[in-house]
């Protein structure tokens, strides 16, 4: 989706409707469809900051960006992109998250982010057993699972040992091997029952039976721990024989710690010499991290186990490389004002979301009136028949279409529940016993019918709603027709864009190149000493076995080839084959071995094919964009354009 978060912010969408418009208002039609002045000025307004050339932040310029966003959104609707399964999914999604915002029960909201804030200042260690059954099992399957997990816990509080226990009741794959053990977890990191059972329960204490999606389970509590805050940290990398520019990494990486140990800078060090270049130029500096939030183990235990501030740890390995890890600040955890919109997010998406979706509803039939109808049960007992154990029941209509419940002025009938199990029966669990099914299916189907008629009545009765939602739903209409219709068409045209990069590819060249060998040093005398060497004629291997002695590091050496512009040369140096003057960056002294200048190339298109596959949807953006303007006839209302200029321009 990410990609689509940057459409969104980019397209030029504010598009509404459901606001009542004077005719006189009417900016421009297209196809005789009105577009009206406020929605213009809306988009004008919101996003004039956003726009880069100059001659678009007047009314007419932005006119014709307007223009291409309305020509997108109704080729869209003409392509049924509206019908797209996807794009339904995907807009009743966020339909769903911003419908709630508008009759959130705010008491219960507040119950749930307190305690989730409370609990997650702590971090939990725990063993459990747990004895499988799923919520739709047959009564008797339940009773029979329950009766051994409660064999466990009688004998868990009775004090006979865990771990015994763990092996000889637990179901949970694995369990003989891990003797049940959780490690250290906080808040959200377990389902919502068990996390509560867990955090109910003192230390050295089990917990009660608890019931979860997996079965009961039975937790013994073994230690209760303020949870870690935050760090920020630095770090020297050196990638793990990346393209080869460092033939010995772990060599590499100890040669720049030992710079470090000798009184060199870590941030100098990090600025020259670190392979993790969006760091680098930062001194080494990494974004503020938590316990899990890097996908990186080693890294991450690694940096966790600096004491105090300022110390440096010895090299060690990653998945990625090698690191040398400066502890800059271990943060105290956040307050409440700064955890609370991540928490909320959390519970939104959890299963504590169904308890914020029940008080949704309460408030719906309050606002809106409930009334129950006829049961479900009896009927549909007998009109399902077997095939729906199997996700294949086909659906007939029904012969008695009873009224279910009325939710406003809407009545709920038998129809409407039997289509709803055929469209949903696929994604249903599975199950055994046919009351069971039914009484999830028709809760889902009750709470979803009332959540709709809430939506449907807001987008009528909310101007704000209605402003929003339309946005949302023709900005994804227009990333859908733009992928469909450019980016999708460029990347599966490989001839089409070789034509395009022989045809443009004087816009790809490499500029002037160097293939050099650059010594650094902390210090000078080391540097000319290099530089004498140099035109000598001395390999620059055996330079750096002479001048690196006694477990000192005097130099560092890096080859490779650069574009005279790059930051890797230093500052003014002299593009001509030969060994170079020593030049000052920062704090070290540097000399360049220039082994041959290479001349302005083309680059071969496997080098460049990621901008060029831009360049060429660009390309194919215009053409398309001129057969929108062939296709639709727009005609722009000269009076009304004429009021936002003297408006806007003035």
């Amino acid at each position: 989706m990410n990609k689509r978060k940057l459409l969104l912010l980019l397209l030029l969408a504010t598009y509404f409707t459901g606001i009542s418009q004077n005719k006189n208002n009417v900016l421009l039609t297209i196809d005789t469809k009105p577009v009206y002045s406020s929605e213009f000025k809306q988009v004008f307004n919101k996003n004039l900051d956003l726009v880069i050339d100059e001659s678009q932040k007047n009314v007419d310029g932005y006119l014709d960006l307007f223009i291409d966003y309305k020509l997108k959104v109704t080729e869209a609707y003409a392509q049924n992109l509206d019908k797209n399964e996807m794009y339904i999914k995907e807009f009743e999604k966020y339909e769903d998250q911003l419908s709630k915002k508008y009759i959130f029960d705010k008491r219960i909201a507040s119950q749930l982010i307190n305690e989730a804030y409370e609990r997650g200042k702590d971090e939990i260690n725990a063993d459990h057993i747990l004895v499988l059954v799923g919520f739709n099992a047959l009564p008797k399957d339940t009773l029979i699972a329950y009766n051994k997990i409660k064999i466990a816990y009688d004998k868990a509080v009775n004090g006979d040992d865990f771990e015994t226990l763990v092996v000889n009741y637990s179901e949970e794959p694995g369990a003989k091997k891990s003797k049940g053990k959780l490690g250290y977890f906080t808040v959200f990191q377990m389902l919502y029952p068990f996390e509560t059972e867990a955090y109910n329960t003192k230390v050295g204490g089990v917990s009660k039976i608890t019931r979860t999606d997996f079965g009961y389970h039975v937790i013994k509590i073994n230690d209760r721990r303020v949870k870690k805050p935050k760090i920020n940290v630095s770090h020297i990398m050196v990638f793990s024989n990346k393209d080869k520019k460092v033939e010995n990494p772990k060599e590499r990486i100890n040669e720049l710690y030992a710079m470090i140990m000798q009184g060199e800078s870590f941030e100098n060090v990090a600025k020259q010499f670190s392979e993790d270049k969006s760091t680098g130029k930062n001194g080494g500096q990494i974004k503020t991290f938590g316990p899990g939030d890097l996908r990186a183990e080693q890294f991450e235990k690694a940096a966790y186990s600096i004491k105090n501030n300022g110390d440096i740890l010895a090299p060690i390995e990653s998945s990625f490389g090698w690191h040398i890890i400066r502890l800059n600040e271990r943060f105290t955890l956040p307050t409440f004002e700064e955890q609370k919109i991540e928490i909320e997010k959390n519970i939104n998406s959890g299963a504590r979301a169904n308890i914020v979706t029940q008080a949704v509803n309460n408030k719906i039939i309050e606002k809106y009136g409930y009334k129950e109808g006829v049961s479900y049960s009896p009927y549909f007992n007998t009109y399902l028949t077997d095939s729906i154990y199997k996700k294949k029941w086909e659906y007939t209509p029904v012969v008695s279409n009873e009224t279910l419940f009325t939710i406003g002025n809407k009545k709920v009938n038998y129809d409407d529940f039997a289509i709803y199990i055929r469209d949903n029966q696929r994604f249903m669990k599975r199950y055994s016993d046919k009351n069971v099914l039914l009484l999830e299916m028709y809760s889902n189907f009750k709470n979803e019918t009332i959540k709709n008629y809430y939506k449907e009545r807001l987008e009528i009765e909310n101007e704000d709603y209605a402003m929003i939602i339309d946005e949302y739903r023709n900005g994804l209409l227009v990333y859908d027709v733009m992928k469909n219709n450019i980016w999708q068409v460029a990347k599966s045209d490989s001839i089409g864009l070789k034509q395009y990069y022989a045809a443009t590819k004087g816009n790809y060249m490499w500029k002037e190149r160097v293939d050099v060998d650059i010594i650094s040093s902390s210090n000078e005398v080391s540097a000319k000493k290099a530089q004498e060497l140099l035109n000598k004629g001395m390999e620059i291997t055996k330079i750096k076995e002479l001048l690196n002695t006694g477990g000192k590091v005097n130099v560092i050496i890096t080859s490779g080839i650069y574009e005279v512009d790059q930051n890797e040369l230093p500052e003014g140096v002299e593009i001509k084959v030969g060994v170079s003057e020593i030049y000052k960056r920062d704090s070290y002294s540097v000399v360049v071995n220039v082994k041959e200048v290479i001349q302005p190339l083309i680059k071969e298109f496997i080098n460049v094919k990621g901008i060029v596959l831009s360049n060429y949807q660009i390309e194919i953006e215009k053409r398309w964009m001129k057969t929108l303007r062939d296709k639709y006839k727009v005609e722009i209302n000269k009076k009304s354009l004429k009021k936002i200029k003297k408006e806007f321009d003035h």
